[in-house]
């Protein structure tokens, strides 16, 4: 198989021949990466295992450009004078290149108090016919035998309420306002524009997503997320399938989501992502869910990753993919960003517990035990 026919058989639980290593670094992780790779050998060839990860990325179409707009007037608050701002007019402040998470967030909207101000408000406006650079690169990773990834990123309720406030926003839906409408609308009708062109694009797989759940319960009750966020995804998802029925969904949301998933296989989705084992057990989910949805992720990242030894990091990828058995159904890597904190020894137990599991025998796959994944990381 090649690498795209191995991942999309995988999360069709049809079988595949290897479990796909994927992971992101932060630029500390990347430096510790450089000093152990020998340069120009990529991660595939010095650890002699297909680098399942290496898939194409696919920008979006792009906002037409406008002129003399000047976001700052819709804030209050004084902006340093890097400050970034979206698409959507929302202020990113500090942080440098390659950070995530180090940025403080404001919202133009924060203060709104009528629809005609949102109605008024400068929303960006998208040629959504701009889609030969995906094709581009769609056609370019296909000839190579790789996936394409196309990442939506935040699709309704984290872009909608980066605009609004989070506060702000929930008080708007439980008050049934008709500003929560508005936007929310205003966002899930761009999305779903977006998600159309890359599945016209010929995108293999949609990343989608929105964070919905806590550390230890979901963010908001079941019936505010059906009357409010269902519907809009599930028109996002409808979008994609009506230009290319056997795209994949993916949904990424960190946390506990676990009483939404029925919501969420309804709404379209086919593969849940990080499936944070900090938040919830992978073994229950996959009884449960297994024969409807696939899953990416399951290796924590505030726990195995950072703290764990590269025995334990071996366990968890082991029992994981054991679970799944030989028809697929998990892509097994870490649950986020792999930041400072993560010894380089336990991203090469990850590497070579995929490679070593990959290469036992399909059929012993399901059989292979707790003493075999516990063994030291075979040498390379």
């Amino acid at each position: 198989m090649t690498p795209r026919e191995n991942l999309l058989s995988l999360h069709r639980r049809t079988g595949y021949e290897w479990a796909p290593v994927s992971f992101n670094l932060c630029p500390e992780m990347q430096r510790k990466m450089r000093e152990v790779l020998p340069e120009g050998i990529s991660l595939g060839e010095y650890y002699d295992f297909p680098e399942g990860f290496a898939r194409a990325g696919a920008p979006g179409p792009n906002p037409l450009p406008r002129e003399g707009l000047d976001w700052r007037r819709y804030y209050d608050e004084p902006l340093h004078p890097d400050t970034r701002f979206d698409a959507y007019g929302v202020a990113r402040e500090g942080g440098h290149e390659g950070t995530f998470h180090l940025r403080r967030m404001h919202h133009p909207m924060a203060k709104f108090d009528s629809l005609e101000q949102m109605q008024a408000y400068p929303w960006p406006e998208w040629d959504w016919d701009d889609i030969a650079h995906i094709r581009a690169r769609v056609v370019e990773a296909h000839e190579a035998g790789l996936p394409v990834v196309a990442a939506m990123g935040c699709t309704v309720w984290e872009t909608a309420w980066y605009i609004r406030d989070m506060t702000v926003l929930m008080m708007d839906m439980l008050e049934d306002d008709e500003k929560a409408v508005f936007v929310l609308d205003k966002v899930a009708d761009d999305s779903a524009r977006r998600a159309a062109a890359f599945a016209r694009a010929g995108a293999d797989v949609i990343a989608t997503g929105d964070d919905i759940g806590m550390q230890k319960t979901i963010m908001m009750s079941l019936d505010m997320y059906r009357e409010w966020l269902k519907p809009r995804l599930a028109r996002v998802i409808a979008a994609a399938k009506a230009e290319k029925p056997d795209v994949l969904i993916q949904y990424h949301s960190c946390g506990y989501v676990e009483p939404f998933i029925p919501d969420l296989i309804e709404a379209g989705i086919d593969i849940l992502n990080p499936v944070q084992p900090e938040c919830m057990d992978f073994d229950k989910l996959f009884e449960e869910y297994g024969d409807r949805l696939s899953f990416n992720g399951t290796l924590g990242t505030q726990t195995t990753m950072p703290f764990g030894t590269p025995a334990d990091v071996r366990e968890v990828v082991f029992h994981n993919l054991e679970i799944a058995g030989a028809r697929g159904g998990l892509e097994v890597c870490p649950t986020h960003l792999l930041e400072p904190e993560v010894p380089w020894e336990n991203v090469e137990a990850y590497i070579l517990a995929c490679r070593d599991f990959s290469r036992a025998p399909v059929l012993a796959r399901a059989n292979m035990g707790r003493q075999n994944r516990t063994d030291a990381p075979s040498e390379r």
